[in-house]
């Protein structure tokens, strides 16, 4: 059996194409995540499916392994986008996610805001290929709001990485730049912060597009 490969837009750092044909449709995307940081995923999605959320299913490869030359493979998840104004509604489902993950280690290769102090590099952060006084703004960010509450966050929770199931049920998808680091990073979308939330996660953007998409984080970087 064939299937042709239509490609998915959206997102701006990794390819991502959808089968057609198949009995169940799949979704093969781009990574540069290693095999130890997509195993570690693996364990918190199941944690999120726990807790209510319809994540999709990482699928090996023939030979056996979730990452093959540099590519995953998932299930698709149909349904309906959300709409911003919607995001509120899985406050009370994030929140239970954050709470069963409070204990888990960091991702492999990944370090957090509150980390990023005082290191330099991890995930898809290098600081020291910003420019020195940028570096210092997004240091100062994140320093207002180290003491916050940490967990396992999604990372990326926008009305885009969300779906609405034809049973009801919610589908958060996109778990690339899944971490431990601050809750408030997932919760931007989902009610009102203070300024220094705001601060917190317009400087990881700048820090984490700098590389992959600088244009735009140039742009972010102006607002800090």
């Amino acid at each position: 059996m064939t299937a042709e490969l239509l490609p998915l837009v959206g997102g701006h750092r990794n390819l991502a194409f959808k089968t057609l044909g198949l009995p169940r449709e799949l979704v093969f995307k781009t990574t540069r995540r290693t095999t130890a940081a997509i195993l570690w995923l693996v364990q918190v999605q199941q944690i999120a499916r726990q807790h209510g959320f319809v994540v999709p299913e990482l699928i090996e490869s023939r030979w056996g392994q979730l990452v093959e030359d540099g590519w995953t493979c998932e299930t698709h998840v149909e349904g309906t986008s959300f709409a911003p104004e919607e995001m509120p509604a899985i406050l009370p489902l994030i929140s239970d996610f954050h709470a069963a993950t409070a204990d888990l280690p960091q991702r492999p290769g990944f370090l957090s805001s509150v980390a990023l102090l005082d290191e330099v590099s991890g995930g898809d952060v290098d600081l020291d290929t910003m420019p020195v006084q940028l570096v210092s703004r997004c240091r100062e960010a994140w320093r207002g709001v180290q003491d916050r509450k940490d967990a396992i966050i999604h990372g990326d929770l926008n009305p885009g990485n969300l779906i609405r199931c034809s049973d009801g049920r919610t589908a958060l998808i996109d778990w690339d730049e899944c971490r431990r680091d601050l809750v408030l990073f997932d919760l931007g979308t989902l009610r009102e912060g203070d300024e220094a939330e705001r601060k917190a996660r317009l400087a990881w953007e700048v820090a984490c597009s700098w590389l992959v998409e600088p244009d735009h984080a140039k742009e972010i970087a102006a607002q800090l």
